[in-house]
């Protein structure tokens, strides 16, 4: 396995320039082994989070999934390594932990996580900022690409003929373990609550095509579009016509998200997720759709009721208008490259 090297410089046009330019092995939780070759040529490393401040402090913290969670993270994989494992001897060994965190969206969470880790493990604690997809987001909201394939084009084409804010786009990741149960709830949910929607469906595992139900495309054909496989979600999300984004709540596609100010649907599935669904409820940007059974089955009358609550209902206008707030929030990109900023001095006095 190649060693992940990041080379972290200032562009010359910024407010200083750097005398040499930085480098250092920037690694995430599993290269555990790096460190120590790393100490063996007397070069530093940093460890890399792209979790919230929240999950790295708490770990699995959600109510209904913690236990579970700890459990299969805590077990040996292939490797013979358990994630908890390579997590604790990264951050043991290298000598700067850094958070994929700003205190404007994680709030005092942000300081916690300094205090939490910096005491145990005796370190500084970084924030990078968040980290948003800025020049992707500005591509997008600009004029349709002569380049795109026809699914693509034609795709765009139906969200152009769709009223404005009107479309909830589905989608779960490239990762997120979607199960031929998920699928059938998620289907009879968006086939109840009755709203106009954009599902990109990928193949799972094993399988194939998509466990779509019989008849379902059928029964939502003129307001709702099942894509199998790769849809440019940037794009999607930028669209006039969508009004709100159904996801696992991983941290990049709320990042996504919230650069143009959608509302939250969120199904949380494994890892993080959960914790960070309960997060982004508590700030009222979005609902989390409810499971039964002691927190297992998903049901399509639920999944239907919170897409309703989010795209229709009059508890709407409280998510859309908290969501505009926290897009407000990310574009100011002054305040997040400042973090970027920061951390590239403190490496340079600590070089």
């Amino acid at each position: 396995m190649p060693t992940p090297v990041f080379t972290l410089s200032k562009n010359p046009s910024s407010s200083y320039k750097m005398r040499r330019v930085l480098h250092l092995p920037l690694l995430d939780f599993a290269h555990h082994w790096l460190p120590s070759i790393a100490d063996e040529h007397k070069v530093p490393c940093a460890v890399f989070f792209i979790f919230p401040a929240a999950c790295v402090a708490y770990k699995d913290a959600h109510p209904r999934s913690s236990a579970e969670s700890i459990a299969q993270a805590s077990k040996p994989n292939a490797s013979g390594v358990s994630d908890v494992g390579r997590t604790w001897e990264t951050m043991r060994r290298c000598s700067l932990i850094v958070c994929r965190s700003s205190h404007e969206v994680d709030g005092p969470l942000c300081s916690l996580l300094g205090d939490v880790l910096g005491s145990r493990f005796g370190k500084p604690v970084l924030p990078s900022g968040v980290l948003a997809p800025y020049a992707a987001a500005t591509r997008a909201s600009a004029a349709g690409d002569d380049d795109d394939d026809e699914d693509t084009a034609s795709l765009m084409r139906w969200l152009d003929a769709q009223p404005e804010r009107s479309v909830l786009y589905v989608a779960f990741g490239s990762e997120a373990p979607l199960t031929p149960e998920h699928v059938a709830a998620l289907a009879h949910g968006l086939d109840l609550a009755g709203v106009r929607f954009v599902w990109a469906l990928r193949k799972l595992i094993g399988e194939d095509n998509p466990p779509i139900p019989d008849g379902f495309e059928g029964r939502v054909a003129g307001r709702g579009v099942v894509r199998v496989g790769w849809v440019p979600q940037v794009r999607v999300l930028a669209h006039a016509a969508v009004g709100g984004f159904m996801t696992h709540a991983g941290w990049s596609s709320l990042m996504e998200s919230f650069l143009f100010g959608h509302p939250l649907v969120m199904l949380p599935l494994f890892g993080d997720q959960g914790f960070t669904a309960r997060l982004m409820a508590e700030r009222r940007v979005g609902l989390e759709v409810p499971r039964r059974d002691g927190g297992g089955e998903l049901a399509g009358e639920d999944v239907a009721r919170t897409v309703r609550r989010v795209m229709v209902d009059e508890e709407r206008e409280v998510l859309a208008r908290n969501a505009k707030e926290l897009q407000e929030v990310l574009w100011d990109t002054a305040k997040q490259e400042r973090y970027i900023d920061e951390l590239v001095e403190y490496l340079r006095r600590h070089r």
